[in-house]
């Protein structure tokens, strides 16, 4: 028996059955969405809310506009109301980590979805996936440091997702160490987990504060990621919160001091000495890495807002509002941190451009001190879940205010396309 679209045919009897595969057809293509591996919860979880949808990219604004301002200071400035946020949800995305979904976990509040960073003096262009995907075409980024880092990671890709989803081509089976290809565009995007930075052995995994121990060799970089960055095009190097936990340090294979170990005879000695000699470390390998031939990019610290008491004795990060600039300031352990990033930066920059290499600063720190609101606290998984409760007033809700990191790193790209122009006219 002849199929049915075998060929064009108007008889009577056939009529009907084309009439009916086709609605068939449109039906099946329909449903298709609903059960795409990437929709990972129930139907009946998804919003209805239009504040909640993405809004329509349209065909003419995909074509890249590499012009840009290059006066703008884009790192200082204020959060301003946003009422076409957010670009997602946790119902669009599938790469938000469960501690970062606080859509799901019942925030109740909104207001801190809604907004965006502002510059003094001039406009951060909102995220264009269109565009960015444009501009990185067979390029690829790595991004090597901590849980934050990996945070701004899923940040992105959720902000991609209205344009596709990456393949999962990660040749290492540790969930720490992720690669993922956006086929369309033939572009890379890598996470390398290494929240020293530097050479790290987890001597207890307890420890008196029950967040293991470490011993960090402050003088050698982590050749978990030194071995694999040297063919990116950008690589994001990022580090902070972790330098609190109980370390013990060595320099050229000798213990020289500790962080609250309590080793007899075992000098004590403050964060910022780790801090500071990590970062010259792995900046000074980034320099060395002779085929290195990409832009690093440090990315600045992020400071956590516990009020109330520390992370474990019962802080809390519960403001529903950003701070505006002239209402709050950095000090303390996280201006020293953002101090000894800034500094070890500079050095780097220095000795890099001596080596043709390209060092630039995305400084995030102001913006994201400015964020008290942007935190998942206790919405990050279910009031009775058998888990450690604890309010995480460090990393970001998603979505949430370090989606504004694709803003400023969109701006990067863009400014570095101007650059390679540029050097190619000369």
């Amino acid at each position: 028996m002849e199929l049915p679209f075998g060929k064009y045919s108007t008889s009577p009897q056939r009529t009907p059955r084309i009439f009916l595969l086709l609605v068939l057809a449109v039906v099946v293509l329909g449903l298709i969405p609903l059960y795409h591996p990437f929709n990972w919860y129930p139907a009946d979880l998804v919003t209805q809310h239009p504040s909640e949808i993405s809004p329509t990219y349209h065909a003419e604004q995909q074509k890249i506009k590499i012009k840009e301002p290059e006066t703008c200071d884009i790192f200082t400035g204020e959060w301003v109301w946003n009422p076409d946020a957010p670009y997602y949800t946790n119902m669009t995305c599938y790469a938000i980590h469960e501690h970062q979904n606080c859509m799901k976990y019942g925030r109740p509040d909104s207001d801190y979805l809604k907004w965006r960073w502002k510059p003094n003096g001039c406009e951060l262009p909102i995220f264009n996936p269109f565009q960015f995907l444009d501009l990185v075409r067979n390029k690829s980024l790595a991004l090597v440091g901590d849980s934050v880092g990996r945070n701004q990671m899923q940040s992105l890709i959720c902000l991609l997702a209205r344009v596709e989803y990456p393949v999962d081509i990660s040749d290492n089976p540790d969930q720490a160490f992720k690669k993922y290809k956006y086929t369309t565009y033939n572009f890379i995007l890598a996470t390398y987990w290494s929240p020293f930075l530097v050479s790290t052995k987890e001597a207890d995994v307890d420890g008196p504060s029950h967040t293991g121990v470490y011993n960090l060799h402050l003088d050698e970089a982590d050749e978990k990621w030194t071995t694999e960055i040297e063919g990116y095009d950008y690589v994001i190097l990022n580090a902070g919160h972790w330098f609190a936990r109980i370390s013990v340090y060595f320099e050229n294979n000798q213990r020289v001091g500790c962080r609250y170990c309590g080793i007899p005879n075992v000098s004590e000695l403050p964060l910022t000495y780790a801090y500071q000699r990590a970062f010259r470390t792995a900046l000074k390998a980034i320099n060395n890495l002779e085929n290195f031939k990409g832009v690093a990019i440090l990315r600045t610290f992020a400071p956590s807002h516990f009020e109330g008491g520390e992370w474990n004795k019962g802080g809390d990060c519960a403001r529903t509002r950003p701070y505006r600039s002239n209402e709050t300031t950095l000090e303390g352990q996280s201006l020293e941190q953002y101090r000894i990033q800034v500094e070890e930066f500079k050095i780097a920059e220095k000795e890099g451009k001596m080596k043709g290499k390209k060092f630039r600063l995305m400084d995030t720190t102001q913006a994201m001190l400015l964020r008290p609101d942007g935190h998942p606290s206790k919405y990050g998984h279910w009031p009775n879940a058998n888990v450690v409760l604890y309010n995480d007033c460090v990393h970001w809700c998603l979505p949430g205010p370090i989606d504004s990191w694709a803003d400023i790193l969109f701006h990067m790209f863009k400014m570095e396309g101007n650059r390679s122009q540029e050097e190619k006219l000369q």
